[in-house]
């Protein structure tokens, strides 16, 4: 550590950096200070995951995103590798961060933690109900949600609807930090057993486990909401990740996913991932560059 301590000073004196630069940076990039860092190598396509969060990843490569970095890694003619860890608290830290992996296949466009492609689709909310249940509900106004006990994740963006449409009495909340024993799709199968007559969920969660259940589900998309309030944004435009300052790495990756478009959009249909094209109306959907 007292080597290189040193090494960081003297390169200081012979840089324009101050010392404060120079180690927020080398903590920022190595995750651990005094861990060697890891150099990436050319035929290598190691992705940032958790192990067991589906449907996105799994140790088993079952997860959408698995099978999205498995087509960008044949195209690539890279190797495909993996660093998992728990996507909680300090997840960066422990893997973009410190140069444990090299990409993130699916993130917020906007998430300025890292940087971002140009977003290869855009997820939102869904409602999911029995189809045997007689419902019918497109939207916020639809009249059968009047008449239901919702289920939704405690602090949804989608609870600001809700309350706009005096549906909040109707609202069952979830725990939005989920049990790791149980089942991601807890509140689809809650439909399915009838402890809610409606949930209201992320797509990508709601679309799989409504397709994996084999119920007969209607799973109806969420309508945009922040075009009548910006706190009720219930989509997001998705891209991948790199580290900051990497802009060859992440034009090198976006190239990739724009020419394999169509294959990445028939993964997210084959695993009943609701999808949208991405849109830039608003600051909260992309950088001017993702315009173009």
């Amino acid at each position: 550590m007292l080597k290189k301590g040193i090494i960081g000073i003297l390169a200081v004196l012979a840089s324009p950096f101050s010392i404060m630069e120079v180690y927020a940076d080398d903590i920022l990039n190595d995750g651990k200070v005094g861990e060697v860092r890891r150099v990436p190598g050319d035929n290598e396509f190691k992705v940032c995951a958790d192990s067991n969060n589906m449907p996105y990843s799994n140790d088993k490569g079952e997860g959408f995103e698995n099978k999205i970095a498995e087509l960008l890694a044949a195209d690539m003619g890279k190797e495909l590798s993996y660093q998992y860890w728990f996507d909680r608290f300090g997840y960066l830290r422990n893997t973009l961060n410190a140069w444990r992996c090299d990409y993130l296949i699916g993130t917020n466009t906007t998430y300025d933690a890292v940087d971002t492609t140009k977003p290869y689709y855009r997820a939102g909310h869904v409602f999911i109900y029995r189809k045997d249940s007689g419902l019918n509900i497109t939207d916020f106004t639809s009249e059968d949600l009047r008449k239901v006990e919702i289920g939704l994740k405690d602090k949804s963006p989608v609870a600001v609807a809700l309350n706009d449409h005096d549906l909040m009495a109707n609202a069952r909340p979830y725990r939005i930090q989920r049990d790791l024993t149980e089942s991601p799709g807890k509140l689809v199968q809650d439909v399915i057993d009838g402890v809610v007559d409606v949930a209201i969920e992320w797509g990508p969660i709601g679309g799989y486990y409504a397709k994996q259940s084999g119920v007969d589900l209607v799973v109806v998309p969420v309508p945009e909401y922040e075009q009548v309030k910006k706190t009720g944004k219930t989509y997001w435009n998705i891209s991948a990740g790199v580290r900051k300052r990497e802009a060859e790495r992440r034009d090198e990756i976006e190239a990739v996913i724009m020419k394999n478009k169509d294959k990445i959009l028939k993964v997210l249909d084959d695993d009943g991932i609701p999808h949208a094209e991405p849109v830039f109306g608003s600051n909260l959907d992309g950088y001017k560059r993702h315009k173009n």
